[in-house]
């Protein structure tokens, strides 16, 4: 597979976001969103997905975190789909789960080209830190619109809402890691049998 690289910059009158990914990546985050709890839940992503991310984002935080956190699951999601490429060779399902002591959290992706987010999930706290946890629903719509893949994200157990969160954006990781791992007995064909995604 050749380098499976982007950078999508995001300019709008409330936030100014620049995302770089590579998705064959090491694990590393470089990341500034000004959102300190939203930078922990990326790392996760990063470590866990093997995924290299380097994210830059300015927003209207003197309103709040609303425009910071769903334009930045937009312009990661448009990331994505510039580095997966036409995605031949890649495994393209990936799944989950992911425990941190009582939380348990599954998380189930397509590269289908078919956006869609089902989120079953029952914050024990309306906050984490500063963060409003509805924006979680936010990131992740904003990422699914535009990396046009099917996301299934449970949280199955858990009353600590910090672990809840963590368990589902490290399930996240690790389920986009096996989806866009190289499938060897592929060899670079396309994962469909409609012969496009």
């Amino acid at each position: 597979m050749s380098a499976r690289i982007a950078t999508v910059s995001r300019d709008t009158n409330e936030t100014q976001i620049k995302v770089s990914v590579n998705l064959d990546g090491e694990g590393r985050l470089s990341c500034q969103t000004g959102v300190a709890f939203l930078d922990h839940m990326l790392d996760q992503v990063a470590r866990h997905g093997m995924i290299d991310l380097d994210i830059n984002a300015t927003g209207d935080l003197h309103i709040d975190d609303h425009h910071t956190v769903e334009d930045l699951g937009i312009t990661l999601g448009q990331a994505f789909f510039k580095a997966i490429g036409d995605k031949r060779g890649i495994y393209r399902y990936g799944h989950a789960y992911v425990p941190l002591d009582e939380a348990l959290s599954r998380v189930v992706i397509d590269f289908s080209g078919r956006p869609g987010l089902y989120m079953n999930v029952e914050f024990t706290r309306d906050t984490i830190g500063s963060l409003d946890t509805q924006l979680f629903w936010e990131f992740f719509q904003g990422f699914v619109n535009h990396a046009r893949v099917t996301l299934h994200i449970d949280n199955i157990k858990g009353f600590n809402a910090h672990h809840q969160a963590e368990t589902i954006f490290k399930a996240f990781g690790r389920a986009l890691r096996m989806a866009v791992a190289e499938d060897p007995r592929m060899a670079g064909q396309m994962p469909s049998t409609k012969g496009s995604l």
